[in-house]
């Protein structure tokens, strides 16, 4: 992974605001590693690549084996950080078009529990009631509304689709050691079981069974993907120089942006199946730095798709923003553009040129256009999407969150504010306590 910037001149910085913002993120990053900042009691996901077993992996990998022989779907029913990172992983090294594969090695993933939809939820019974499924269902508590009810309706579904004995076997629970209500559940049913460790919050959680089990029933190799986060671990926690350790560079740029007044940042990307990778970083972000009126808004567009859409906003519109673009080398993949000997769409210009050159031009044109505009930009470099590279990106995103919110001052893992929609959510269903 590579990390670079290029401002427009209006937002160039003086060596001093720079300087001041390095110091400001060496001590930020002394934080994590000595656990002594706020929010501490849930810092486990910084040593998390590194305390991951053999053991553990197995245990996963065992169990996806189990599953994918018994079922055509499997259903994750979590909301926010419960799936947003499985699927994310899912999504960024699946092929495009899995649903419509006729012939699969594992089983469709489908995504539950993150939405209150009728619709949604009927037309998701309409497919389990024609297929053979299992469901893993995860929260800490169990009592997270979207889920619950939903982990209601399959359970119920399992039942009567395949009996009470046959649909225990059905489904994965991953929840805490040792309380709240999906833990008794479990417990009384008898589920196979993971565990949510308490030191790690839903959105830093992806490390964990919460995001591993599924990943690992999609059929990708975890080892891989963990090997990739503890790489990025090493290369984050061990180099406190600002300009070669990714993750303070990174964390710097985006703060002094921050101070001169950018409200927004732009995760970009070029390939439609980073587009839960975004999902997933908004998230991680949005939870993390939205809270004391301070913190940037974090969104996202697909190119070259929203450069049909967004990209003219972006283009002339207010100057709110900055961009970070994800940034994809190569592909094991090709589709090449045939030439014709009559050049009726006039298309044979490009037949030097495969189409991930192609797509580099748009991206390289579109980043001048945008820099020519206003749009000061961060680019973080892959070769190629792949386990091990998506495990690097999971860690950095993850570590210069951390930082980036201590240098605000602000504690990023809580979350107060997501508790005030379901106080009146609550009072207007009539619940008592």
């Amino acid at each position: 992974m590579n990390f670079n910037v290029t401002f427009c001149e209006k937002d160039k910085p003086l060596n001093n605001e720079i300087n001041l913002l390095n110091e400001k993120a060496v001590k930020s990053l002394e934080l994590l590693k000595n656990k002594n900042g706020k929010g501490n009691g849930f810092l486990g996901w910084v040593d998390l690549p590194e305390e991951i077993t053999e053991k553990d992996l197995q245990e996963i990998t065992s169990c996806a084996e189990e599953i994918r022989k018994k079922c055509d779907i499997f259903v994750v029913a979590g909301i926010g950080g419960s799936y947003l990172g499985a699927r994310a992983v899912i999504e960024a090294l699946k092929h495009n078009f899995d649903y419509a594969l006729e012939e699969r090695k594992s089983p469709l993933i489908l995504y539950a529990g993150n939405t209150l939809s009728e619709d949604y939820t009927k037309d998701l019974l309409d497919v389990l009631d024609k297929k053979d499924y299992c469901l893993c269902v995860i929260s800490k508590s169990g009592t997270t509304t979207e889920t619950a009810v939903t982990f209601r309706i399959l359970r119920h579904h399992l039942e009567n689709k395949y009996g009470h004995s046959e649909a225990v076997k059905r489904i994965v629970a991953v929840t805490d050691r040792q309380k709240g209500v999906l833990k008794s559940i479990a417990d009384k049913e008898g589920y196979k079981t993971f565990v949510i460790p308490d030191n790690v919050g839903g959105r830093y959680s992806v490390l964990t069974p919460v995001g591993l089990i599924p990943i690992a029933v999609a059929g990708f190799d975890i080892s891989k993907l963990v090997k990739g986060a503890c790489y990025m671990r090493k290369e984050i926690l061990e180099n406190t120089d600002c300009k070669t350790n990714i993750a303070l560079h990174y964390a710097v740029t985006r703060n002094y942006l921050y101070n001169i007044g950018k409200e927004i940042e732009l995760l970009v990307n070029y390939q439609p199946n980073l587009v839960y990778f975004s999902e997933w970083f908004k998230q991680l972000y949005g939870e993390s730095e939205g809270k004391e009126n301070k913190g940037l808004f974090p969104a996202s567009v697909s190119n070259t798709t929203d450069l049909h859409s967004m990209g003219q906003y972006i283009q002339q519109g207010k100057r709110l923003m900055f961009e970070t673009v994800l940034h994809v080398e190569n592909t094991d993949k090709h589709a090449a553009l045939p030439v014709q000997e009559i050049d009726d769409d006039k298309l044979n210009y490009l037949k030097d040129f495969s189409l991930t050159q192609i797509n580099h031009k748009a991206e390289e044109g579109t980043k001048a256009a945008h820099l020519d505009g206003g749009v000061s930009q961060l680019q973080i470099s892959i070769d190629r999407i792949n386990e091990e590279n998506i495990g690097r990106m999971i860690y950095f995103f993850e570590a210069a969150c951390g930082i980036s919110g201590y240098m605000l001052d602000i504690n990023p893992f809580d979350q107060p504010g997501v508790e005030f929609y379901k106080k009146n959510m609550f009072a207007l269903l009539g619940k008592k306590d």
